[in-house]
């Protein structure tokens, strides 16, 4: 199957004072071109396949929607499902169960198991505890009986917080589990925990988010399951070289949010390491990349880093989809080195606007007023003046703004759960740079 075009540009400002050994670059990978699974269609797609979990746990009763909700939801994302895709359900509660097929494997999508696999949803019922760690364990073995499928993509949805078993085994998991699928969550209500379900959503390369109404879930199950099987390409890989006595200080995508890829890296090789991206469609992202050097004299010159794009091919051997080069050069001209890139700057304040944001609420849960007040100001301050409307609206039911370019704000009498958990979910959610 062919696969997108990948291109790569850098942005940085590589002149550096004398002295100075920190070089940092945008990375903007741009994948293009290929005739994607969206425009294919009524053909086959049997190297896709997407596993559905839904949490059927006690609280999912309570109120009896959110179980309709989540009932109609997978209805509709398996309705989305194109022929010859791999699918399964399965309920999580304090375990893991097969609802469709079963019998260890997975389905393969046509109009007569689309129909089967809703008609079983009737078997979702409320009823237990809640054990992510082992959905997740079957997701895992359900796709491992399709090594065919080279797309693996989960969706997992959640009321609560994960409080049968513990916080170790469910990292354990996540290790085991994290490389050979990606995977979707969502919090339904108010009672589940943010961080806990980003975690998850952070190893498995996917997306967290808040679905703050049940009434809202059958639509977000839709647009994710498309966008699943938009994807064209798993697996690609940022793979970083820096020259000897250089070091790679951290590696984190940017945009289209805030992911922190540092510790994901494996080596590659003398001097390089890899971090995953995760699987891809048609569709730009963009990495900060920090480097640190060895200090050089006035008018030296070095390659501070080669960028790569690489995926494993069919014998294992990387094939390298696209490169870019990040320099350094020591100057005494004050106006080269002081220059800021354009795109470094905006990036390390859309950085800095998600963890005031996770730092102000966190100081609010702990009843520090003026830490959590000053953070959500710094939030706000930054939002306006970097243009980041979805996140300024999100602040706006938090905080009453008084002054937006000084971030000068006063916390809401009443702030609901649903908005604080939504600012929380979606703090990481970037805007790129203005053209």
């Amino acid at each position: 199957m062919p696969h997108p075009s990948f291109a790569v540009d850098i942005f940085q400002n590589e002149y550096l004072a004398v002295g100075a050994r920190e070089v940092n670059a945008i990375v903007t990978v741009t994948a293009s071109g290929a005739a994607l699974p969206a425009q294919r269609q009524g053909t086959p797609a049997a190297d896709s396949a997407v596993v559905l979990m839904i949490d059927c746990s006690g609280s999912m009763d309570y109120p009896a929607t959110k179980l309709r909700a989540a009932r109609e939801a997978t209805a509709a994302a398996i309705d989305t499902l194109r022929d010859g895709v791999a699918f399964a359900v399965v309920a999580g509660t304090h375990e893991a169960r097969e609802v469709f097929p079963g019998g260890g494997g997975l389905a393969v999508s046509s109009p007569a198991t689309r129909g089967q696999a809703k008609e079983s949803l009737r078997k979702l019922t409320a009823s237990g505890g809640t054990a992510i760690g082992t959905w997740l364990t079957l997701a895992d073995r359900l796709f491992r009986s399709r090594p065919q499928a080279g797309l693996r993509h989960a969706i997992l949805l959640t009321d609560g917080k994960n409080e049968h078993e513990t916080p170790e085994e469910l990292e354990r998991v996540l290790a085991e589990v994290s490389g050979r699928f990606t995977a979707d969550c969502r919090g339904v209500g108010t009672k589940w925990e943010v961080k806990e379900l980003r975690k998850i959503a952070t190893a498995l390369l996917g997306t967290a988010d808040i679905v703050a109404e049940p009434d809202g879930l059958a639509e977000d199950f839709r647009a994710m399951t498309a966008g699943a099987l938009n994807k064209a390409v798993a697996d690609v890989r940022l793979r970083v070289w820096t020259p000897a006595n250089a070091v790679v200080k951290y590696v984190k995508q940017v945009a289209p949010e805030v992911v922190d890829l540092t510790g994901r890296r494996s080596e590659a090789g003398p001097r390089a390491g890899d971090y995953p991206t995760g699987s891809w469609g048609e569709e730009s992202r963009d990495y900060h990349v920090c480097v640190e050097v060895p200090a050089a004299a006035v008018g030296s010159e070095m390659l501070a880093a080669r960028i790569s794009l690489v995926l494993a091919g069919p014998d294992g051997s990387p094939e390298v989809l696209s490169q870019g080069l990040v320099r350094a050069v020591w100057t005494d001209d004050l106006a080269s080195s002081t220059r800021i890139s354009p795109q470094v700057a905006h990036y390390t304040g859309q950085a800095e606007l998600a963890a005031s944001i996770q730092e102000g609420l966190e100081a609010h849960r702990a009843g520090d007023l003026d830490r959590a007040t000053a953070k959500l100001g710094a939030a706000v301050r930054i939002a306006h003046a970097t243009g980041n409307d979805g996140t300024f609206k999100l602040l706006q039911k938090v905080v009453d703004v008084v002054d937006p370019k000084e971030g000068t704000v006063r916390f809401r009498s009443h702030v609901s759960a649903a908005d604080s958990m939504t600012l929380e979910t979606r703090s990481t959610k970037t805007v790129r740079v203005k053209k």
